[in-house]
């Protein structure tokens, strides 16, 4: 995968908007799920032509539901990867079935493959490697897994991240063997300086995998620490805790602006640092994170309905 070109001349940036953001939000994903998808009239209004759009499976979702969602966005031309939660799979029957299906119904040749946030599986599988191993997804062209800036304590009770590295060695191995694009889609995280020092810890280890950066879109700053203490943000929660203690900001949305335009700037300095694309969790809603992306963003996130 060729790195984005981060030398953007003054005379193609966008009046008012920060080339390095406009450059480093090019090609941006975003994560919707059918209940969310279902009151959005038209994504064409929202997001850019060919966004890579991530379908999040959640316990309990009808596997119709998300084929449909997954039917419905390839139509209106964007690149579908619908999460496939290892723990909440039956059997290598029920994969197989759903992966006939997306790509049956939607044309889907992507996926997110990841445990799963549930504590007992379900059936067979535990774990991502075990749905790499499955030979399923032999003819997919581009397979993301899952990465973790501030650890996972689901995977390392200790705190410290030994197990999640001993994955990635997996991973990484395993990408010298398939013909599809491979890269980590990682957790959120709010602080720029922890992401960079995480990313830069990878490439010393060895992990190359391309890395695709989770990042909160704007929200209540309540509805963040939730689901950040949810999902066990680590270090950079002191973030939102110190922006709460600012009475002046506590009732302000939070916007991802600092976080993306400092992990800019550095990619602006550092061509070749592995963080190469953005992935935005619309935690106060897909319109709002849209529009965020549309306003801060420049040509790198014109419509396709505008485009």
């Amino acid at each position: 995968m060729s790195l984005l070109s981060f030398r953007k001349s003054k005379d193609t940036a966008t009046p008012g908007v920060n080339p390095q953001l406009e450059t480093f939000l090019k090609d941006y994903s975003i994560e919707v799920m059918p209940r969310t998808a279902e009151k959005v009239e038209d994504f064409r209004d929202l997001l850019p032509a060919g966004t890579r759009v991530y379908i999040a499976h959640i316990e309990g979702t009808p596997i119709d539901e998300m084929v449909a969602t997954a039917k419905r966005l390839s139509a209106d031309g964007y690149k579908v990867m619908p999460h496939f939660p290892a723990r909440i799979i039956k059997d290598k029957a029920t994969l197989a079935d759903w992966i006939a299906r997306y790509q049956g119904e939607a044309g889907v040749e992507q996926a997110l493959l990841l445990a799963g946030g549930v504590a007992q599986p379900h059936g067979d599988f535990h774990s991502s490697m075990q749905l790499l191993e499955s030979g399923l997804f032999g003819d997919f062209k581009r397979l993301h897994v899952a990465g973790h800036p501030e650890g996972n304590r689901d995977i390392d009770p200790d705190g410290t991240q030994n197990n999640v590295m001993e994955a990635l060695r997996w991973k990484q191995a395993f990408n010298n063997t398939t013909d599809a694009e491979m890269a980590l889609a990682t957790q959120f995280a709010f602080d720029a300086k922890p992401i960079i020092a995480w990313a830069d810890s990878l490439k010393a280890a060895g992990i190359t995998l391309p890395i695709h950066i989770g990042i909160a879109g704007p929200a209540k700053l309540q509805t963040l620490i939730k689901f950040a203490i949810a999902c066990g943000v680590g270090p950079s929660l002191k973030v939102l805790q110190k922006r709460a203690m600012d009475v002046s900001k506590l009732l302000l949305p939070y916007e991802p602006t600092e976080v993306l335009t400092d992990l800019a700037a550095h990619k602006a300095a550092n061509p070749d640092f592995n963080i190469t694309h953005v992935h935005f969790f619309p935690l106060g809603g897909i319109k709002t994170n849209a529009q965020w992306a549309i306003d801060n963003g420049g040509t790198s996130a014109v419509p396709a309905s505008q485009s």
